[in-house]
């Protein structure tokens, strides 16, 4: 196959690509390898295989291939919801009056309300074809254990979800629709594992995080060779997964020869960002295009902003293999607002080095801000959108009045990941003027950096 990776071809007879895009293989530099914590040595497949499903650790490790095409069975079940909308935001240009055009991908079409089922699909089919029958795995706000428990109960495995405990009182009824599609949805952290027993003892009254969750995943997983854990973000094969994102998205704007001068995602593991962005990023990356990547978190939890790049856990529990990516500490536990999926310690390592090479700028945003971007959106778009989404909206609305002001007449596209009718509590909080911006102290930052792990010792 020669550099240039030509999109058109791949595609079915409605506009949805056959292969994924595998954007770990466009980096100049390979990725630092994960690391096995007890020996520092690289991690092997069969190591992640413990964990993982044995597909989904062929492509995490896939640092070759470009392209990987779509199971035909997932291609199907794809073709139940996509290819998702872009839309151009004619309204919010008008009310913004600015000379810029506001293109966004509309992810929030299916019943899980967000990106995730794109991954929720194929990591349970490589379940059932392994012969699992029971996969287990975290949730922040939501939508991914929404997702998981809509793909779970479609291929007939059986689901444990373990919400963050401030979500899960936040958003009862999401909980209500994983228990409907089968799921056992536990908030988290729980009395049901050691880890979990760990964290409450150290502090009964915390929220909990994705980072506490993922330990209580993983250790409910690894007590039987039938069952495997499935992760909603951070790691390559999830990114991979969701590159269909940013490929119907090109396709999409192609056709009328539209292309962004700025690409703007929501960033918490990065699986949202890294598929919006993926065949843009790799043609960024081969010469092709001089498209602005921005990367928006909640200023309450800076993982970009104020993190460093540094190997540390996935979990908080510290049973993940170590990652070079940008983290605020597996020991950090982040406040309990709205920001929900967002709210995690540490970010994909192909976003983190993206970051930290300069290709995706990172911007932290309060929280106050967020939601008056995403009732103005709202007002003139007509959707609702997630609190998680909303972060992206703001930005593209700062970057459209840029363009008011300079009279530049930028292509702005952003990821609208999810609808947030589940997050109507947090919306109430704003209007009635009861929300608040809570933003991590120096000091409360270094005592997560203090969890990072020495290398070699």
């Amino acid at each position: 196959m020669s550099n240039h990776v030509p999109y058109k071809i791949f595609i079915t007879e409605n506009d949805m690509p056959r292969f994924w895009l595998n954007l770990q293989a466009f980096l100049p530099e390979p990725l630092e390898p994960m690391l096995n914590p007890q020996t520092g040595e690289p991690v092997t497949a069969g190591e992640l295989s413990q964990v993982f499903c044995e597909e989904c650790v062929k492509q995490e490790l896939n640092f070759t291939d470009k392209l990987i095409e779509i199971p035909e069975p997932v291609l199907e079940f794809y073709k139940m919801y996509r290819p998702s909308p872009v839309v151009r935001a004619y309204n919010l240009e008008r009310v913004l009056d600015t000379p810029a055009e506001i293109y966004y991908k509309f992810e929030g079409t299916n019943t899980s309300g967000s990106h995730k089922l794109n991954s929720a699909i194929p990591q349970v089919y490589y379940a059932k074809q392994q012969g699992l029958t029971s996969v287990t795995t975290e949730t922040g706000a939501g939508q991914w254990g929404t997702a998981l428990s809509m793909a779970a109960a479609f291929y007939g495995l059986d689901l444990t979800v373990y919400m963050v405990k401030v979500s899960a009182q936040q958003k009862p009824y999401r909980k209500a629709v994983m228990e409907t599609y089968g799921a056992n949805v536990i908030p988290s952290p729980s009395e049901t594992t050691q880890v979990g027993r760990s964290i409450l003892a150290k502090d009964p009254e915390t929220g909990g995080s994705l980072g506490c969750a993922i330990s209580e995943a993983i250790e409910v997983s690894m007590k039987s060779d039938r069952c495997r854990y499935v992760l909603g973000s951070v790691m390559n094969h999830v990114l991979l997964h969701q590159s269909i994102v940013g490929l119907e998205a090109k396709i999409a704007l192609d056709r009328y020869n539209v292309t962004p001068d700025i690409i703007i995602g929501c960033a918490g593991g990065g699986s949202n960002l890294g598929g919006l962005i993926a065949p843009y990023m790799a043609d960024r990356l081969e010469g092709r295009n001089n498209v602005e990547f921005v990367a928006v978190e909640p200023a309450s939890c800076p993982t970009l902003t104020r993190g460093r790049y540094a190997y540390d856990y996935g979990d908080t529990g510290r049973t993940t293999p170590l990652v070079k990516m940008y983290t605020l500490g597996s020991g950090f536990m982040p406040s309990p607002n709205h920001a929900g999926g967002l709210r995690y310690h540490g970010m994909s390592s192909v976003i983190s080095k993206l970051v930290h090479d300069g290709y995706i700028k990172p911007r932290a945003v309060k929280q106050t801000t967020v939601f008056e971007a995403a009732t103005m959106f709202c007002r003139c778009e007509g959707t609702l959108p997630a609190p998680e989404s909303s972060h992206a909206i703001q930005v593209a609305i700062e970057e459209a009045i840029k363009c008011r002001e300079t009279g530049e007449k930028k292509k702005i596209l952003f990821g609208l990941t999810g609808t947030g009718y589940f997050d109507l509590a947090a919306y109430q909080e704003y209007r009635e003027g009861t929300m608040t911006d809570y933003i991590p102290t120096d000091e409360e930052l270094e005592r997560g950096f203090a969890s990072l792990p020495v290398i070699g010792e």
